[in-house]
């Protein structure tokens, strides 16, 4: 029977840049077999170039089957299923031992990663686990009975499911990451058994654990509460001189940050919807230094002047300005991005995306919208930014399909307020305040 671990979706990614397609091992050997088995090249073209505008959707992986919606060159959507053909159990069993046999591989493994070799020893075991002729067999909603450019490029994106995942393929082949590593394990327990000789048979039988809380069940602790405020940080300088080449005040601010830290993440972990809300994603070093520049407070040196207070904070905001590769007005400009919307918002300021068509009618139909005809502005567009003419003003379009407004300084456009729903509302941000 399937567990939840054997099957995994992937949200649909966006179009592929540059000239690679694949940049891991896997990826790249994924789609090397695929054009070596695949014996259509004008079909494997039109795939590739699919799979590179984004036109597959969220993709399901379970053993032995891809399935995803494809949008087709009408852009109308297909669903699309790839057959990927299993290994047998006699092709795990001399997988398993192929992998036992190996210190290395195990380590690996169990540490989520998939060395390259792993393909040469199961190749030299009679195990292939890269696809070959007639190892994928296509089924496609739009009626054609072999490959088409939907199945395609549906088996194309796997190179970049194995750039982020590389267990993908094991599970293609018909086993979870879960299973796979309890199966490693238990077999690797067995030959150090083995290899230990005979059990000593223990003293006494001891109590069951369910048996002995079922008789004297222990008190539960008491149930933690919020908090108001962040706990005071210690003061670290007390005195005495510290060691050489440690910024004490840094290492204040990183405590404070700290303390505010594990204070939202206990609201967070309080709240009633707390089980059902996403994880959130972890931030770079990059976005974590903005975050901190923008929400942590400065650390008080030891009853200092103010000046010492006011020249270690200097210091760490230039040390988290260099140390994200940023110089002081681009820290600047990113803390007022974190500041009006977070990561979002810090995203906006300084990465450049390309929307798929049905984004950009919704921007355009949005805009439309959003004034009177004599009351439009008039706006100038560069890829998802719209340019007030002669206002110093300007919307950038969001990935969330949110307004962001941005005002002309000097040469530089710099972040003027949160995000709105309606262009309209944004713009008058930055209009009102010129």
């Amino acid at each position: 029977m399937m567990t939840e671990q054997e099957e995994l979706t992937f949200e649909a990614l966006p179009p592929s840049q540059g000239r690679g397609f694949a940049h891991t091992w896997w990826g790249r050997a994924w789609q090397k077999a695929l054009e070596d088995t695949v014996l259509d090249g004008t079909l494997l073209r039109r795939g590739r170039k699919h799979a590179r505008a984004g036109a597959v959707g969220a993709v399901a992986v379970r053993p032995g089957r891809l399935t995803a919606r494809v949008l087709g060159a009408d852009r109308t959507p297909y669903r699309t299923d790839v057959l990927v053909q299993q290994l047998d159990d006699a092709d795990w069993e001399r997988l398993l031992d192929t992998i036992a046999d190996r210190a290395g591989h195990i380590a690996a493994l169990l540490d989520r990663d998939m060395p390259p070799e792993l393909d040469e020893d199961a190749a030299a075991a009679g195990v292939s686990l890269l696809p070959g002729i007639g190892d994928l067999q296509p089924e496609c909603g739009c009626g054609e009975w072999d490959h088409c450019e939907h199945t395609a490029a549906l088996s194309y994106l796997v190179a970049r499911l194995l750039d982020a995942d590389p267990f993908v393929l094991l599970l293609m082949r018909g086993r979870g990451e879960a299973r796979l590593l309890a199966d490693l394990q238990e077999r690797s327990a067995a030959r150090a058994e083995q290899e230990a000789g005979p059990a000593v048979p223990a003293v006494a039988a001891g109590v069951r654990a369910d048996e002995a809380y079922a008789a004297s069940p222990p008190p539960l602790p008491p149930a933690v509460g919020p908090v108001a405020e962040a706990g005071t940080p210690p003061v670290l300088t007390g005195g005495a001189e510290p060691a050489a080449g440690l910024d004490v005040a840094a290492l204040e601010f990183l405590v404070a940050d700290t303390a505010v830290r594990a204070r939202r993440l206990l609201a967070d972990a309080l709240a009633p919807d707390h089980a059902g809300a996403p994880l959130p994603r972890e931030l770079t070093e990059s976005q974590d230094a903005v975050r901190m520049a923008a929400t942590a407070k400065s650390p008080d040196p030891g009853g200092g002047t103010d000046a010492d207070a006011g020249g270690a904070a200097a210091r760490i905001a230039v040390r988290l300005a260099r140390g994200s590769g940023r110089d002081r007005a681009g820290m600047e400009r990113a803390v007022r991005a974190w500041r009006h919307g977070g990561a979002a918002g810090l995203a906006v300021l300084e990465d450049d995306w390309t929307p798929d068509p049905a984004a950009l009618a919704r921007a355009a139909d949005q805009l439309a919208a959003a004034w009177d005809p004599d009351t439009r502005p008039e706006l100038r567009a560069t890829g998802t930014r719209w340019t007030a003419v002669g206002r110093g003003a300007q919307l950038r379009y969001g990935p969330d399909g949110r307004w962001w407004p941005y005002r002309k300084e000097g040469t530089t456009w710099t972040p003027a307020g949160p995000p709105a729903p309606d262009p309209a509302a944004a713009l008058a941000t930055v209009l009102e305040d010129a």
